[in-house]
């Protein structure tokens, strides 16, 4: 008898069969399962099933090993109902806390008074509007003085996002209620004379991964669309604690992949024809559109880096630690990030200094000074660059011609060679923008160091996040409701949760061991320079959100009418795709809990180059 994939993966839910074994195995008790007179009871794992396991695995069993075994996994796969009987919510997160810092690693505790630029004239045209694109920084001094109220700021962002939504697919929901009334009371504390700060008055936006109570909280998921929470996330209340003004609650691909979520796709202010690449799909697209002064995204593995970069956004995904994610989906427990995505490098420092620390609940914050000083002599770091970000693209190769093959086969490889063509041009346009960054670093008085990842199997190691994701989402799978997920292809969350409940609890572990050398081992990076200059979409991606090294991504210039087309459907699985006149980025990363030195480097850095200051101009 034979199954196919879809079948199989159904059967297994259908009978309660997840065991830590290999897909051989459970394979052969479904079909098992399907040919038993009792279909509800679970069939026993036999020594034929052990001979499928550990072909698989690579390992040796003797006949008595295997005999020995059975009694054991038996009982072991019982022991999995008692467990999932206990429905545990997706805030309940595993007895065990990641811990990013090598041995011996210090950290500054000590807090002093953030000291922030001094705000540059500004004036204020009688078309509010044209407030769209400044910063935070510039926006709170013209609230600080009362040129401007938070009121007619919050409207004016409410109008932008109602006029840009129906193009660009950025909002889940519209907290206007909320908005107004906190827009009103700061105005009102404003007037007073109780000014909280630089976030009093200023309207942002939430990734809608964060709880907000009395709003749908939907992880962008189909069959979440009306899950809501009694309660406000950390960063919520202490954005709220600061006077921000949350106006809306902005999308992100279906539970943290992409920028596919059940209403449709969010698109790049750039080019609408793309996506805006994701998770953090809503707050990236709604900066960079003009629609709020400021969005919190999280990262696991590039849903900060990568809108950010589609975007022309400055997004800064802080030390794994220094922000609570209580209220905020889980995805990796050991992974995961709360950041800003903002126009300006100082905005973020802004906005970071109001959403850090330990807040009793994530056990997994620690206690670490993010001490902002804007007047921090920066000629005084050490910059350092990945040097094999920066060598010269390797040209293409084009592989042989089958001495014989199909014309179907010779129209798919003549079609993928197309693709890499135009992939490899694309890629031999963008790295002169690195380059340029190189240049002007040194141009800035910079003696650059080249250094070198350590050689480690980094993308071995990051199924230990679609692990732990599968454990988050356990319930999907075992009851079939992943199928109400938009995405349903091979690199989708529903397969790949499927995949990782075969991933063993040892491997998981050995990969753990494995994350701590590379922990040690680019720590030490950190012991040569202060910063390193990086290729966004480089290893360094996939390496440092395991080992929870902070990543600052600034916009780096725009592609020219000269640039090489880009692919006629967006897939979402490159930032890279190009075009005329769209951004690139740059990225710069530190070591623990030196946040602020990097946000300082790159501010420099921005303010330099301006980069920052190009926003799309939308219809």
């Amino acid at each position: 008898m034979t199954l196919d994939r879809r079948g199989f993966l159904a059967a297994c839910s259908r009978a309660g069969i997840t065991s830590a074994l290999l897909p051989g195995v459970l394979y052969t008790l479904t079909a098992q399962a399907q040919d038993a007179a009792k279909p509800e009871e679970k069939p026993k794992i036999t020594p034929e099933i052990l001979d499928h396991a550990a072909a698989l695995a690579g390992v040796s069993l003797t006949d008595a090993q295997k005999k020995m075994m059975l009694d054991g996994l038996n009982q072991q796969r019982e022991s999995y109902d008692a467990i999932r009987a206990l429905k545990m919510p997706n805030s309940v997160a595993p007895a065990y806390i990641f811990n990013p810092l090598p041995a011996g690693a210090k950290v500054d505790t000590l807090r002093s008074e953030p000291r922030f630029s001094k705000a540059a004239g500004i004036t204020v045209s009688p078309h509010l509007e044209d407030l769209a694109f400044t910063t935070v920084r510039e926006q709170a001094e013209l609230l600080r003085t009362k040129k401007i109220t938070s009121l007619a700021l919050t409207q004016m962002y409410l109008t932008r996002l109602k006029r840009y939504d129906p193009k660009l697919h950025f909002v889940v929901s519209l907290t206007e209620d909320r908005a107004l009334a906190q827009a009103q009371a700061a105005d009102g504390e404003i007037g007073a004379g109780k000014y909280r700060g630089l976030l009093h008055g200023i309207p942002w936006g939430a990734k809608d991964l964060l709880a907000v109570k009395g709003y749908p909280t939907t992880w962008g998921a189909g069959g979440f669309e009306k899950q809501s929470f009694d309660h406000d996330a950390t960063v919520v209340q202490r954005l709220d604690a600061a006077g921000a003004v949350l106006v809306a609650k902005f999308t992100l691909g279906a539970l943290a992949m992409g920028d596919k979520w059940f209403g449709g796709r969010t698109r790049n202010p750039w080019n609408p024809n793309q996506g805006s690449s994701g998770s953090s799909a809503g707050s990236a697209s709604a900066v960079a559109a003009g629609c709020v002064s400021f969005a919190i995204g999280s990262e696991t593995l590039g849903s900060i880096a990568s809108p950010s970069t589609r975007c022309g956004d400055t997004g800064l995904r802080p030390t794994f630690g220094f922000v609570p994610r209580t209220g905020a989906m889980a995805l990796s427990w050991t992974m995961d990030k709360l950041g800003p995505i903002c126009r300006a490098v100082e905005d973020c420092a802004i906005v970071l200094n109001s959403i850090y620390g330990p807040d009793g609940q994530d056990l997994a914050t620690r206690e670490a000074a993010f001490n902002w000083n804007a007047d921090l002599d920066w000629k005084s770091l050490r910059v350092g660059y990945l040097k094999s970000d920066f060598d010269p693209v390797k040209p293409l190769k084009v592989p042989d011609v089958p001495a014989a093959e199909t014309p179907e086969e010779r129209k798919h490889r003549e079609e993928r060679l197309v693709r890499r063509t135009a992939a490899h041009a694309r890629q031999v346009y963008d790295q002169r923008f690195d380059l340029a960054a190189l240049d002007k670093l040194r141009s800035m008085g910079f003696q650059l160091t080249p250094v070198e990842l350590p050689k480690l199997p980094y993308d071995a190691m990051a199924p230990l996040l679609t692990a732990e994701a599968a454990a988050a989402f356990d319930d999907l799978t075992m009851t079939g409701r992943d199928q109400l997920l938009t995405e349903q292809g091979p690199a989708d969350w529903p397969n790949a949760f499927r995949i990782s409940r075969f991933y063993p609890a040892v491997e998981y572990i050995q990969a753990n061991r494995a994350r701590t050398l590379a922990i040690r081992e680019i720590s030490k990076l950190f012991e040569q320079v202060d910063i390193i200059v990086a290729a966004s979409e480089s290893e360094q991606l996939t390496a440092t959100n395991l080992t929870g090294h902070p990543a600052l991504i600034l916009p780096n210039g725009l592609r020219g009418a000269d640039a090489p087309l880009p692919p006629d459907v967006d897939t979402g699985f490159a930032d890279d795709i190009g075009g005329p006149n769209t951004p690139v980025s740059i990225t710069f990363l530190a070591g623990h809990y030196q946040d602020a030195k990097l946000c300082a480097l790159a501010r420099a850095y921005q303010e330099a180059t301006g980069f920052h200051k190009f926003h799309p101009k939308l219809a």
